[in-house]
């Protein structure tokens, strides 16, 4: 390491000390929880006070150094510290922190690490508990997995030692307060007008919609879009381990999962809220994701007049939704035949859309996939839409093109009693959009 390296870092590590000093003045002056009002009115209070503070350390700032100092006590003061800057940019959708030293951030399909860090794992600890306890959880020693949310909406996700070897873990995905409108499917080609004619159909003629993909295909932000279609007049109740939904209408009754206590009791699944649901009279069920026994619950009430409902579950491929829900069946602990799973599956479920994240970064609605029915012992599906890849472009993203497969989908009958009819070419073997020239 060089002398100028060195330098730079005793430099930063001052800074770093002045920031520390002056936070922990700024607290021993104020009594921050005494302190209401709005929260820009009460930065401007504190600024005053932190500028002061900052006139009688005997350092030699200038202008640009003391509005930092300033701004990132103020962030750790009313925000996340370091994360603050980040969380004001609206292009970065994931925020991967590695430990103290090292945070990623995804912008636009592509990973980048950002030079933004942690004082130690102390600190990156303050700032986890800060999010984790706005939400009445915890994170620590006895429970050192813990799942919560921001302000905003966003997930999060926290792994400290001794489970992460190398300092706490986190992983913020953004849901923030502008998310994705349909407008914003069209023009980003992720959906063609045909294919969101056809979901809206379907979500209003109260057909029970599965959204599925891998991870950070998009499933959450498209149930939330499809749940825009649901009328004002429905009486609607979600169910999620993290309440990320944001839904628009007036009658929607939220719920949310509970880790167990320090002693290991009092823990609440998505299964208890679903079974609890069902005497709430929802007019529609919204589940975030099915990823355990709650499977079997969900595909009970959708068979017993909860028609309607929404949910997601992790899959590769339409084929692949039977064998997980065929899984995550088993795990409530009853031996049911795979057959009487599957016709429960096939009755349920009326529609399957498969979101994707292709090569290159490019979120799509991949396929639009009708549940026909049974065929013996094997649940029959017919794709109406599908994206066709044809290959990578020079800026290493995959371009193809939608297409309606020419099926119609037996329930047009069901849509068109419900005066949600279609227009019967919508379904003409066709290429309705390609995303490249």
């Amino acid at each position: 390491m060089g002398p100028g390296a060195r330098v730079s870092n005793e430099k930063i590590e001052q800074f770093n000390a002045l920031k520390m000093r002056l936070h922990r003045k700024l607290i021993d002056q104020l009594d921050l929880t005494r302190m209401v009002g709005e929260e820009e009115a009460l930065r401007e209070q504190v600024k005053e006070v932190l500028t002061q503070l900052a006139d009688q350390e005997n350092t030699l700032l200038n202008y640009n150094e003391r509005q930092r100092l300033t701004s990132e006590v103020l962030d750790e003061t009313f925000g996340l510290g370091p994360l603050e800057v980040i969380l004001a940019d609206p292009s970065i959708s994931d925020i991967l922190v590695n430990g103290p030293k090292q945070v990623y951030v995804e912008r636009r399909g592509n990973l980048q690490l950002t030079d933004i860090q942690f004082r130690d794992n102390a600190h990156l600890m303050h700032v986890i508990d800060k999010i984790v306890s706005a939400v009445g959880r915890r994170c620590d020693e006895t429970s050192p997995l813990v799942d919560a949310r921001l302000a905003d909406g966003s997930r999060v996700n926290a792994v400290i030692p001794p489970l992460a070897l190398d300092g706490a873990n986190m992983s913020i995905r953004r849901f923030g307060a502008d998310p994705l409108t349909w407008d914003d499917y069209l023009a980003f080609k992720s959906v063609t007008p045909e294919m969101r004619d056809f979901l809206e159909s379907c979500v209003k003629a109260h057909l029970n919609v599965l959204v599925i993909g891998g991870t950070g295909s998009g499933k959450t932000t498209l149930l939330n879009n499809l749940s825009s279609f649901i009328p004002d007049s429905d009486r609607i109740v979600t169910m999620e381990d993290a309440a990320e939904l944001q839904l628009r209408q007036p009658h929607v009754v939220r719920l949310e999962t509970r880790p167990a206590n320090i002693e290991g009791k009092g823990r609440i699944t998505i299964r208890d809220l679903l079974i609890n649901s069902l005497r709430m009279r929802p007019d529609r069920l919204v589940v975030g994701e099915c990823r355990g026994p709650e499977t079997l619950d969900m595909l009970q009430a959708m068979n017993t007049g909860h028609d309607g409902s929404l949910t997601t579950l992790h899959a590769n491929s339409t084929r692949d939704t039977v064998a997980r829900v065929e899984t995550m069946v088993m795990m409530a602990g009853f031996e049911l035949p795979l057959r009487a799973i599957r016709q429960q599956f096939s009755s349920a479920i009326h529609v399957i859309v498969q979101a994707q994240r292709l090569t290159g970064g490019p979120r799509k609605v991949t396929s639009v996939t009708e549940v026909a029915g049974m065929e013996g012992d094997i649940v029959t599906m017919q794709d109406i839409f599908t994206y066709e890849q044809l290959g990578v472009g020079s800026d290493g993203k995959v371009f193809g093109q939608f297409v309606a497969t020419g099926i119609r989908p037996s329930f047009l009958g069901r849509l068109e009693s419900a005066g949600c009819g279609l227009d019967p070419g919508l379904f003409t073997r066709q290429v309705l959009l390609r995303d490249h020239d």
